[in-house]
């Protein structure tokens, strides 16, 4: 095997969907809280949910100028969406019963314990190969 081919896509490491369980409010029949399963999101996925979740903001003072700020909510928001399998935050049935629109509201009103919220978005970047959180890289960079 030429020192090239190593790196073919046949040799790459697939990286399995995994359960966790996003509420305690929600139970199965023997007590225990439902299990959400989450798959890996690729690099494009990930570039694509930061793209949509970024703006320009202008710099105040210089007319005409503008640098890029990332609505951090939005994104993590939108990261939970995309990881997700099951539930299907996009079912119509399931959006109607919690009254909302899109699957973003539908996972804050399902996980509506912001502890709950804050934990299962940490695992989320986790488990997606973010060792820090967003947060925590927004917090280091304005200290």
């Amino acid at each position: 095997m030429s020192s090239m081919s190593r790196f073919f896509k046949k040799n790459k490491v697939v990286k399995e969907n995994t359960f966790f369980a996003a509420t305690k409010s929600l139970l199965d029949e023997i007590g225990k809280p439902l299990m959400w399963e989450i798959r890996p999101l690729t690099t494009k996925e990930d570039e694509k949910i930061r793209d949509s979740s970024t703006m320009e903001i202008q710099i105040p003072g210089k007319p005409g100028v503008y640098r890029n700020k990332v609505n951090t909510s939005a994104y993590i928001a939108k990261l939970i969406v995309a990881s997700v399998v099951d539930p299907d935050l996009y079912n119509a049935e399931l959006q109607d019963n919690y009254e909302v629109k899109t699957p973003e509201d539908l996972v804050k009103e399902i996980i509506d314990d912001p502890g709950e919220y804050i934990a299962f978005a940490g695992f989320i970047q986790n488990f997606n190969g973010f060792n820090v959180t967003l947060q925590e890289e927004i917090d280091e960079i304005k200290n």
